[in-house]
């Protein structure tokens, strides 16, 4: 972001409006005035300053950083000045040209997602077609909201989005700020300062004032905790104690130490949830970060006890039972049914240590033998082998599959044919499942000359139609098993004249013939509604 704005005044290529959104404290209004410095700065381009900074030291400069009167440089806030009235004011003020020649006329204005909707349509047409060496700077913790009431603004302003800033930024800071203040600061307070801040350097640099106002001499960690009332180091240590050794009546005193130091019980779960984050991380190998020397030795201690499967499972349970420490109107009875579920939790044991296990008590056992000469009541040790071999399971057999010795062909006679029919209908329904379902419901009714007549059983025309169509896959599945050439003839279920491919097929059976059919019966079957029917002119449905 830093270079691209950069980039953007040492090019004379700076858009005519800018988005800046992010959290609180990470340097949104900053950069801002840092971008007005820049624009106006008097000995921009001058030897010995970078392109696309500002100097710092000039008359423009100063009074932009201080907060000076500047008639180019203009801070609004939003969450005051509103109103549309607000809006058409700022965009007529914006239509006069800057002080001096050169110079840019920079607006900033705070908390832009107050404004309302009808603010915005007042700046449309400004952003749109803005004048020149007009600069608008609208800085944001809620991009959202202007997304909702003003989505045409978005796309008439670069947007830049700021990002938390790390603990490690935040503590590096502070040790600056420190030093420039002649001010002795421990790095374990620094550090707890930078994670209490939560990404926020502003947040940072507040608690580090509080922190200094609150005593003398220099700031320790201890001072930072009694400031900020954080939970000591200890009682972590106990937490950790109590959940490996499943000391489960050591939750009630620990929790009753909190509660008589005043302590918050949300801030205590959270803080245990990133010390038991902080143990898993060791376990996989991981070095945890913003924790004192003596919190880094009570997690190396613990992550034995405590390994990572069963790390994860309490942090598991932490994230279920989360949103009811929230809502529950009694925290300490919350807390104590978690921490109880914490001492209580079985362990996880790998699956191979318990086979080799089982596997360490198989001993010789006496097993009851007859003796030399076959007397009953005789017992002799019988040897067990241990960790044996296990029998590799048999390969599955595959269900209705037709063996592969070929068919023996002969005489194509009446009776054979008759005897081979099931084992002609298996060949089918393995060949082709339709095929096979046809041939379910036939019989062989005559063989004459090579001609073999089969005969439905049923009187569906559709089995009939379908029957002739596979007529010469069904001749050569029978051919398998004679010796000279096969043809098919069809006969009804009647015992009618076979049907030759010269006669007419039957016709299909759709959807609305089977309706009027049923239909039909219907009207048949009631007498006084065929005269209904009739009478009335009506429309029989379903």
């Amino acid at each position: 972001m830093a270079a691209a704005l950069r980039g953007a005044v040492a090019g004379a290529r700076v858009a005519h409006g800018y988005l800046f959104a992010g959290p609180r404290g990470v340097g949104k209004t900053t950069a801002a005035r840092i971008l007005a410095m820049a624009l106006n700065c008097e000995r921009r381009g001058a030897a010995g300053t970078p392109a696309g900074e500002p100097c710092g030291e000039c008359d423009s400069c100063t009074r932009v950083w201080t907060g000076a009167a500047n008639l180019d440089v203009v801070e609004l806030d939003a969450a005051s000045n509103r109103g549309v009235d607000d809006a058409r004011d700022l965009r007529e003020r914006a239509m006069y040209a800057a002080s001096a020649e050169g110079r840019h006329k920079v607006y900033i204005v705070d908390e832009a997602h107050m404004l309302t909707r009808e603010a915005w349509n007042a700046l449309l047409k400004i952003l749109e077609e803005p004048p020149p060496r007009v600069v608008f700077v609208f800085a944001t913790t809620e991009p959202q909201k202007i997304a909702q009431s003003a989505a045409p603004i978005l796309s008439r302003l670069q947007r830049f989005d700021f990002r938390r800033i790390g603990p490690h930024a935040i503590a590096d800071r502070l040790r600056h700020v420190v030093t420039a203040e002649g001010l002795a600061a421990d790095d374990e307070a620094l550090h707890l300062i930078a994670k209490s801040a939560d990404g926020g350097m502003r947040d940072g640099l507040s608690i580090l004032d509080q922190v200094v106002s609150f005593g003398e001499g220099p700031v320790t960690a201890a001072r930072v905790r009694e400031v900020l009332g954080l939970i000591s180091d200890d009682v972590y240590g106990e937490l950790l104690r109590l959940v490996s050794e499943r000391d489960s009546k050591g939750v009630f005193p620990l929790v009753e130490r909190l509660v008589d130091a005043g302590a918050d019980l949300g801030e205590f779960v959270a803080g245990a949830g990133e010390v038991l984050r902080a143990v898993l991380l060791v376990n996989l190998g991981g070095k945890p970060e913003g924790f004192t020397e003596a919190m880094l030795g009570l997690i190396e201690r613990y992550r034995s006890p405590l390994p990572a499967p069963d790390v994860v499972r309490l942090l598991a349970v932490l994230s279920e039972t989360e949103p009811q420490l929230r809502a529950s109107g009694n925290a300490r009875l919350a807390v104590e049914l978690l921490l109880l579920r914490w001492a209580m939790m079985s362990r996880t044991v790998e699956l191979e240590a318990v086979i080799r296990a089982l596997g360490k008590e198989l001993v010789e056992q006496p097993v009851e033998r007859p003796g030399k000469g076959g007397e009953p009541g005789k017992s002799s040790p019988a040897s067990v082998l241990r960790d044996a071999a296990p029998v590799p399971p048999s390969p599955a057999v595959p269900r209705a599959v037709s063996p592969a010795v070929p068919p023996e062909k002969g005489p194509l006679t009446l009776d054979r044919l008759r005897a081979l029919w099931p084992r002609i209908v298996d060949d089918a329904r393995t060949k082709s499942p339709i095929l096979g379902a046809l041939l379910q419901v036939t019989e062989v009714a005559d063989v004459d000359a090579g001609a073999v007549t089969i005969r439905l059983l049923d009187t569906n025309p559709v089995h009939a139609e379908g029957l002739e169509r596979q007529r010469d896959a069904l001749s050569q599945l029978v051919a398998r098993y004679c010796t000279g050439p096969v043809r098919i003839r069809q006969e009804g279920a009647g015992g009618g004249a076979s049907r030759d491919r010269s006669a007419p097929r039957p016709v299909r059976l759709t959807e609305e013939g089977a309706r009027a059919e049923r239909l039909k019966t219907l009207r048949a079957q009631d007498p006084s509604l065929n005269a209904a029917v009739d009478a009335l002119d009506l429309e029989l449905l379903e």
